[in-house]
């Protein structure tokens, strides 16, 4: 049994939600970049209680949208179901889900998930509408502006290669796509798999966006290579359509791009033992090359 059962800060939140107050035992689950996630055991099932830190207020997260759009997404039938929320105490408990959690390797060299993935993001996107709407471009900017209001880290060449990415957002922009209901934050390990079907967690982010923007910051989040890529793009669309891979590859670079100042927030208000430097750095490491490289021309060219 955990010590973490007899923990005050949690007994005190467990107390609060019907369904966890017989709890047996609490664990605490990793991967969590802006919450902690615990699993608790009781004698009449397992659940998952999501506790958030007021700090990622800086980051855009509503954490009244992520309750509502949790439910929608299991509504869709791909998301867990909402169990109780405390909002005054940033709590969200929810079902568990029997299943493998995926991660990155996994996605690039298992050929076989792709057009599994790609069937759940058309059952997500074609789901109960979120609420709220998630434009990354605006949220890029605002992330920008909280780093150099706050003086957090900003990498060489990062404000001078900024015009580059508003270009490649003003030509998506000319030729919008419909928005559906989208997660925004698509992990690896936010794909999980019961043998059957793919389920997906986390909506933090989730709200109204375009299905292009899905699958670019998916590939933007995992490094997913362009022959990848490709094949996520044709089994979503279920036909190959060059503009559509060129629209996916736009936005993982955008996403790349803006995710780098998420990080230098999280790096500077953070309470979670991350590197979140080097988090970004990896993102900041990769698209740079591509901005200043041939793929950025070729790219814009096919949009």
């Amino acid at each position: 049994m955990s010590g973490l059962l007899h923990d005050p800060r949690l007994q005190s939140i467990i107390a609060q939600v019907p369904a966890l107050v017989e709890a047996t035992d609490i664990t605490a689950l990793g991967g969590g970049l802006t919450n902690m996630n615990y699993r608790i055991d009781t004698p009449n099932g397992i659940y998952v209680m999501r506790v958030s830190d007021t700090a990622t207020n800086l980051l855009g997260i509503n954490r009244k949208n992520e309750m509502v759009n949790t439910d929608r997404a299991h509504q869709a039938g791909v998301g867990a179901a909402v169990i109780h929320s405390l909002p005054h105490e940033n709590v969200l408990v929810i079902s568990w889900i029997e299943a493998k959690t995926l991660h990155a390797p996994d996605l690039r060299e298992d050929a076989s998930l792709l057009p599994r993935i790609a069937n759940a993001l058309r059952t997500l996107h074609s789901g109960p509408s979120f609420q709220g709407d998630f434009y990354f471009p605006d949220m890029r900017r605002k992330y920008l502006q909280t780093a150099i209001d706050r003086k957090y880290f900003l990498p060489d060449e990062y404000l001078e290669t900024e015009s580059l990415i508003i270009t490649l957002e003003k030509k998506i922009a000319s030729n919008p796509e419909k928005f559906v209901p989208c997660n925004n934050d698509l992990l690896a390990e936010n794909f999980m798999d019961d043998g059957k079907k793919i389920w997906i967690i986390d909506y933090e982010y989730a709200g109204q966006n375009e299905a292009s923007f899905e699958i670019g910051n998916l590939a933007s989040e995992i490094f997913l290579p362009d022959k990848q890529l490709t094949a996520l793009c044709d089994a979503y669309w279920q036909q190959h359509l060059p503009a559509k891979i060129a629209r996916a590859k736009a936005w993982s670079m955008i996403a790349r791009y803006g995710w780098v100042m998420w990080a230098s927030i999280q790096e500077g208000v953070s309470k979670i033992d991350f590197d979140f430097r080097t988090w970004g750095m990896k993102k900041w490491n990769s698209v740079l090359p591509e901005l200043r490289g041939e793929q950025y021309q070729s790219v814009l060219n096919a949009l």
